[in-house]
């Protein structure tokens, strides 16, 4: 099962080496990381996505805790949230498929950042979900490239999981 880590920690040169080094010293596997300045002044925030169990999420906590740089450190896999992720992605295109492609674009609420006689780059943004969802669609136009950040959270201010009510 997936994991996500929301850490924060104070904005010091090699703080992000640190962190790091508590996943690869004991053989944990970070799939995403993501960081960024807070709105606090020499704060930042780290989000990590790793594979692992409970016993494995508590180990780590327990390591990272242990770092004077770490501010705090949860798990918010479970806690409703707000997720995105950003996505460059080069297709093949031609005049036949363009329209197909702007198609797709237009109802994933995307854009077209790049041109070209021979390919069209788009910009997604938005869930994980999305993100692979649209990946999947643009296959049988040709992939050339795509580039991808890590997934961002944040915890809902109100606490009401959206997850649950997509199912209600």
């Amino acid at each position: 099962m997936k994991k996500t880590l929301s850490i924060t920690v104070y904005n010091e040169s090699g703080v992000l080496t640190r962190v790091s080094t508590v996943f690869s010293s004991r053989g944990f596997n970070i799939e995403s990381i993501a960081v960024g300045l807070t709105g606090n002044i020499g704060i930042s925030k780290i989000i990590i996505v790793l594979p692992g169990d409970q016993q494995t999420i508590e180990q780590i906590t327990k390591q990272l805790k242990k770092l004077i740089q770490v501010i705090e450190v949860k798990d918010i896999t479970t806690r409703p949230c707000v997720e995105r992720e950003l996505m460059l992605i080069k297709v093949k295109s031609s005049i036949s498929t363009r329209s197909l492609i702007l198609e797709i674009v237009e109802i994933f609420r995307s854009k077209v950042v790049d041109i070209s006689e021979y390919s069209m780059t788009i910009e997604v943004t938005g869930d994980p979900g999305k993100i692979l969802t649209i990946q999947e669609l643009f296959k049988p136009f040709s992939i050339l490239e795509v580039v991808r950040t890590g997934k961002i959270s944040i915890e809902r201010e109100l606490g009401i999981n959206t997850e649950f009510l997509k199912n209600s």
